[in-house]
């Protein structure tokens, strides 16, 4: 039974305040915050929270200290603000369509006033073929465009198109694309030196074909860096090509442990995670003890693990605020291409550990 969203009371007064603002209750500036407090019963720091929220996303804008935030929607209707038909295409749908952070996205666009369109096929199903994307943009009635987790030639194909498109992750950087993401790459470099300082020297990295082909995304050249500044020359040991399948991933796993198996593997993605745990203690092996493992995400369905995973974390909400944010410059007319890095942190949690044997 999967766990249901938690939706903080701060993110709740947000959303009341912007459903408020949209149909029009307010005009010009929003009340002052001891007046919102005493109408919706919460205190003043979390008043001031949800409007810090609704300031991020361009729909408030503040005046100075003890003045009220002025309301930004007139302002966007005079410059013909028009709600946008927005496509989400995602990486996997039998994944990306029921995690959290989709939901909580997509929630917030059609709060702002914006209309999903639902697509058939992800980039999964299209093999991440710019040939097959293309066809289905063609095919689609939409104003602009939401990438989950796109491949190079994907995004570079929407960066030469005129419908306005937002990288949603995925290998960006250096294209003229809007996008966000967490900034995994020095962190990446600090998990990897946490791995070696613990004597390993067999270290695996899992990710989608995605962020490695044909050239590795930030987060991964750093990992590979890392190997090479103490002394181990990565191989495909290292960074294995895998068919991106459940019989795949499972299959890459099976020869990576043949043989000379890894001490250490870090694991992209929680739902690759969890398969792998599972194939560990399928084949008698034990996290620390035998094998060292890092998730790239701290996600929700790891929270419940005792002793608690080692993992690379971020918040999900000033992703979700740029989104919107884009969302709205789009719909003004106004040009966006700013490419956003959020803070993230490598945590060390239970399931690393020295290497078998080493004192």
């Amino acid at each position: 039974m999967s766990t249901p969203p938690f939706i903080s009371i701060t993110d709740q007064v947000a959303g009341h305040l912007r459903s408020e603002i949209l149909r029009g209750r307010w005009s010009g500036t929003l009340p002052g915050k001891h007046l919102l407090a005493a109408e919706l019963g919460v205190n003043n720091k979390t008043i001031q929270a949800a409007m810090r929220q609704l300031e991020q996303s361009g729909l408030l804008l503040p005046q100075g200290a003890g003045r009220c935030r002025l309301i930004n929607l007139p302002q966007g209707h005079r410059r013909h603000t028009r709600s946008l038909r927005i496509a989400l295409l995602v990486n996997d749908k039998s994944v990306d369509e029921r995690d959290k952070f989709y939901l909580d996205y997509r929630h917030a666009l059609e709060e702002a006033g914006h209309t999903i369109v639902s697509l058939p096929h992800s980039l999964t199903d299209l093999r991440f073929d710019p040939t097959r994307v293309a066809a289905l943009v063609r095919q689609t009635k939409a104003d602009a465009w939401i990438i989950g987790a796109g491949s190079r030639a994907v995004l570079e194909w929407f960066a030469s198109q005129p419908v306005p498109a937002f990288a949603l992750f995925g290998n960006r950087v250096g294209l003229k694309i809007p996008s966000v993401g967490p900034s995994k790459a020095p962190i990446m470099a600090e998990a990897t030196q946490h791995l070696i300082a613990l004597g390993h020297r067999r270290i695996t990295l899992l990710t989608r074909r995605a962020v490695r082909l044909p050239n590795p995304a930030p987060g991964i050249s750093t990992y590979l860096d890392t190997l090479r500044q103490h002394g181990l020359q990565p191989s495909e040991f290292n960074l294995p090509d895998w068919e991106e399948t459940n019989a795949g991933f499972h299959e890459c796993l099976r020869l990576l442990f043949k043989a000379t198996p890894p001490t250490a593997l870090i694991v992209d993605e929680a739902t690759y995670f969890i398969a792998t745990m599972q194939f560990l203690l399928k084949h008698h092996l034990s996290v620390p003890d035998d094998v060292s493992i890092i998730s790239t995400d701290d996600d929700i369905a790891l929270s419940r693990c005792d002793p608690p995973v080692a993992c690379i974390r971020w918040d999900f909400r000033p992703v979700v605020r740029r989104i919107v944010s884009w969302a709205a410059n789009v719909s003004r007319g106004k040009a966006d291409f700013t490419q956003t890095l959020t803070p993230a942190e490598f945590v060390p949690g239970g399931t690393t550990g020295p290497v078998k044997g080493r004192h």
